[in-house]
């Protein structure tokens, strides 16, 4: 059964955001929750996918773990035994899909890297030759890889918006100059590390978005969820093919078939069965590609 909403009553809610519901543990620490909602296109699915909370948890654990060489991360603790007895007390609702992490000061932009043209930015190159206002090399192929990978940020926007693509150019006058530079830096080096170690398990990652906090001293920080279904766009190397648009292995899916029944990209439906199915079964697989090991926890 899908886990739509957390009910924790003596913690305090802070805020439900499209997957993850967020409490305030006290002045220093938060509890991320990954429930089984779904969204597409920013609108939350009246059903969700049960145990994908979990799944998308636990591999962000993983990837939070294989970076943390390049950056450190907000995770406190990910092992539900060392968590506040408060937490614990919910266990049947909260082990296997939270975080017990710092607070921290979150940026207002969103980091999405891309290491292929497919998807939005391949529509953009087609009409302007450009993805996020950024000029690019004539004659490139849907599904192309860049030569570099290419940082194409975006605003934040609420639960019900849509978020808005920036040129790079914009991002420091949001979160100043400094931490812009970090930013798209670290994004870069963050994302080819994750793609290089997926290649050799048989996963593109295509595209991928990462989200920053700071601490009160300045320091930068991972935060929220990491190269999962959810935030990237992952191929299986295999059937990989210049030219045409590539098999999803993640959430686009969802999305293709929302698209295939006319969606209108704002009202909240309920999803046939089949579909959150077959949903799951693509996550599994690229849980176990990735981690080398079976979801034993769902």
């Amino acid at each position: 059964m899908a886990l739509l909403k957390s009910s924790c009553p003596d913690l305090e809610l802070i805020t439900c955001g499209k997957v993850r519901d967020l409490y305030r543990i006290d002045d220093n620490t938060l509890l991320f929750v990954a429930t089984d909602r779904i969204s597409a296109f920013d609108v939350i699915m009246k059903n969700g996918v049960p145990g994908k909370g979990k799944l998308l948890t636990q591999m962000s654990v993983f990837w939070f773990n294989y970076l943390k060489d390049i950056l450190p991360n907000h995770i406190i603790t990910t092992e539900f035994d060392q968590m506040p007895e408060k937490v614990q007390k919910y266990r049947d609702q909260l082990e296997y899909r939270c975080l017990l992490v710092k607070k921290l000061k979150v940026f207002s932009v969103e980091a999405i890297v891309r290491g292929y043209i497919t998807g939005s930015a391949w529509s953009e190159y087609k009409k302007k030759g450009t993805v996020c206002d950024i000029t690019l090399p004539e004659g490139l192929k849907e599904s192309q890889s860049f030569e570099k990978a290419l940082y194409t940020p975006s605003t934040k926007a609420e639960i019900g918006q849509h978020d808005e693509n920036i040129h790079p150019s914009k991002v420091p006058e949001i979160i100043g100059d400094k931490y812009a530079d970090q930013i798209s830096e670290i994004s870069v080096k963050l994302y080819t590390k994750a793609k290089e170690y997926a290649l050799s398990k048989g996963i593109i990652i295509a595209d991928t978005k990462f989200e920053f906090g700071r601490d009160d001293t300045g320091i930068l920080y991972l935060v929220d969820e990491v190269l999962t279904p959810d935030s990237s766009r992952f191929w299986l190397s295999l059937n990989y093919e210049v030219g045409k648009s590539q098999e999803s292995f993640d959430k686009q899916y969802l999305r293709n078939y929302l698209l295939s029944i006319d969606f209108d990209k704002k009202t909240s439906i309920e999803l046939p069965n089949d579909i959150i199915t077959k949903t799951m079964k693509r996550y599994i697989e690229a849980y176990k590609m990735i981690t080398d090991s079976d979801p034993t926890f769902l």
